[in-house]
């Protein structure tokens, strides 16, 4: 099986020993305490998990600046984005703290830290680093305004974590670690495996990629691997893209060919920033090769098209990452040919060869209750779609 990034071995935060857990979480009652912001939460999720292997806790002042800047820590570790727990609260010192869950009722306990460092991060060096991870200093980018936003107080220091926060608990037969999804693998006995990120429901054209880069690459199973974490406002809910997905492969794969996984992180939209990000996770699972479409971990017009494929060209070291990328374009339901294509394999294609529906007219027709032609959309896919739809506009 491929190693984690990194170290030979993957090395979760969770505290999985039961007697060590139930010390740590009576210990963690009696200490000063800190409410997170969910961008901090979310990383001491990931952290717990295994998908931020080897890191051991929240970076300092020199890492954050150091990754930004150059893709690596101060002491040469590869990694794209900065992994921090950025505050606006006062009055901390290095020690001992419970870091408490912003994002579940009655703000239980979600890790408890070791303090190592307190540092003052100036405006300049946010911005600065915001301007590396997200290429703009926009504040309608919703990365930007996130990150410009959570604090100049910043935390560094190991993590032993408690919980998953509310993903386990709201998401029970999707939310994986990267440790659950490695022994899946195992046992089912695959070597080569893809794995497809996903903050929407699929429709044809993701289907038909997961089955393209599984048959090129003759992969033994593909591990759609769906953000189960906060998204923008219009975004369509991770219960609702669940049941989606579910649905679509139930029908639509052989069996024995997809897992169905899901992680418990924010999306950040940085871009290719965070499509590298995506792929050091993904090896961390398990993943030998991972899809990055066109736009990937995208919002506006804020990237070019293809600039998180070339990132891997341009500004991932040789021998930086173990899994392999598999570089795809839009893909969309050609009328000439009657099937799905990549539409750089479509050379004489125009744009009404194919069909391919604005988000904004699917949303419509599924709103008033118009069936979604079925080279777009498997129709039980779209009937679940319909129905949150139409749930939505009957509140207005």
């Amino acid at each position: 099986m491929i190693q984690p990034h990194g170290s030979t071995e993957l090395n979760p935060l969770f505290v999985y020993n039961e007697q060590k857990h139930q010390a740590l979480s009576k210990e963690a009652e009696t200490l000063p305490s800190l409410l997170l912001n969910s961008a901090a939460a979310a990383n001491a999720v990931m952290l717990g998990a295994g998908y931020f292997n080897p890191l051991t806790g929240y970076m300092d002042l020199a890492d954050a600046l150091s990754v930004a800047e150059h893709l690596k820590t101060a002491s040469g570790l590869f990694w794209p984005v900065p992994i921090v727990n950025l505050t606006k609260e006062s009055g901390i010192k290095p020690g001992r703290i419970a870091l408490r869950d912003p994002n579940v009722e009655g703000h239980p306990v979600l890790a408890v830290m070791d303090v190592q460092k307190v540092e003052s991060v100036s405006p300049e060096q946010i911005q600065f680093m915001a301007q590396h991870i997200f290429g703009t200093l926009d504040p309608k980018h919703p990365g930007v305004a996130t990150f410009t936003g959570l604090g100049n107080t910043l935390l560094s220091g190991p993590i032993q974590v408690l919980n998953f926060s509310y993903f386990q608990t709201e998401f029970p037969d999707t939310f994986r670690t990267a440790v659950e999804i490695r022994n899946e693998i195992k046992e089912r006995g695959w070597n080569k495996v893809v794995a497809f990120q996903t903050r929407n429901p699929m429709h044809r054209a993701h289907e038909e990629l997961c089955r393209m880069a599984h048959e090129r690459l003759g992969t033994d199973g593909i591990v759609i691997h769906m953000l189960l974490g906060k998204l923008k406002e219009g975004d369509i809910p991770a219960a609702v893209r669940d049941a989606c997905i579910r649905k679509m492969a139930e029908l639509y794969f052989p069996k024995n060919t997809v897992m169905i996984t899901g992680y418990g992180f924010d999306m950040l939209y940085a871009g290719p920033r965070e499509a590298v990000l995506h792929s050091i996770f993904r090896q961390n699972m398990g993943a030998t090769h991972f899809i990055v479409g066109r736009d990937h971990a995208g919002v506006g017009s804020y990237y070019g098209p293809f600039d998180a494929q070339t990132i891997f060209d341009t500004s991932v070291p040789k021998g930086a990452q173990l899994i392999e990328i598999f570089k795809a374009d839009n893909t969309a339901y050609s009328k000439k040919l009657h099937k799905v294509v990549m539409m750089r394999e479509a050379p004489d294609h125009t744009p009404e060869d194919f069909i391919s529906p604005s988000g904004t007219k699917v949303r419509q027709m599924l709103g008033a209750g118009e069936a979604l032609p079925p080279e777009f959309a498997r129709p039980e896919v779209a009937k679940i779609l319909m129905a949150y739809y139409q749930e939505i506009d009957a509140k207005k």
